[in-house]
């Protein structure tokens, strides 16, 4: 379905930002990118989505392999044991021998959930454990080769749900996205419930309200 997505400033990313900007979307691509009243007369028939905030690139989860491997995901259901953060370092070796395959997998689909509130289009792999690798083939998510990232430590030190935030740690918005937005790239892109980007950063992507990707509305928060 065609679909303009609009908002009050979009982040293109490498290119000015927009105020009162808009995304055009048709299928799993960018058709149209600019002034909301100019993306709007270029494709009359569309459906049109109003959001607050900014729209602003997918963002790439450079930890992804560690989030998912080496935390456990809480189910909602052992909120009352476990908390609702994912758990890592010694709480998630304690619970790793209780873990079975259905479990595992549990964890698995509930951290690439909760990536999603983030922003999250774009994963680093690669993906070694067979549950991981068919999580992250089913949701969607993109997973981009760890030789594709240029600068990225090889150790990190993930504790709290903050750390989902591929913002966290001071990085800028370029440095988090995996691409900046542009006419007939695939459609991965956020928004955000912030005025700009300074905002953006200072809040961090827990600020996301709506996350597309390819093309499809994948999380809104409610």
């Amino acid at each position: 379905m065609l679909t303009v997505h609009a908002a009050p400033l979009v982040l293109p990313v490498g290119a000015a930002p927009v105020e009162r900007g808009a995304v055009a979307v048709d299928g799993d691509r960018i058709v149209g990118l600019g002034p909301y009243e100019a993306v709007a007369a270029a494709h009359p028939a569309a459906r049109v989505r109003q959001w607050p905030g900014v729209i602003a690139p997918g963002l790439r989860q450079r930890h992804a392999e560690w989030l998912l491997t080496r935390c456990y995901h809480p189910d909602p259901r052992e909120a009352d044991e476990l908390g609702t953060d994912p758990l890592s370092g010694e709480a998630f070796a304690r619970l790793a021998g209780e873990l079975d395959a259905t479990r595992w997998a549990g964890s698995v689909r509930r951290g690439l959930q909760q990536m999603l509130r983030y922003g999250t289009t774009h994963l680093t792999g690669p993906f070694r454990d067979p549950a991981v690798r068919t999580a992250v083939s089913r949701s969607g998510l993109v997973e981009v080769p760890e030789s594709a990232e240029k600068g990225v430590p090889g150790s990190v030190s993930i504790g709290r749900a903050a750390d989902l935030d591929p913002l966290a740690g001071g990085r800028d918005l370029p440095g988090a996205v995996h691409a900046p937005l542009v006419t007939g790239a695939r459609a991965d892109f956020a928004v955000f419930d912030v005025p700009d980007e300074a905002a953006l950063v200072a809040a961090g992507a827990g600020s996301c309200l709506v996350t597309v990707l390819g093309g499809r509305l994948v999380y809104r928060r409610r």
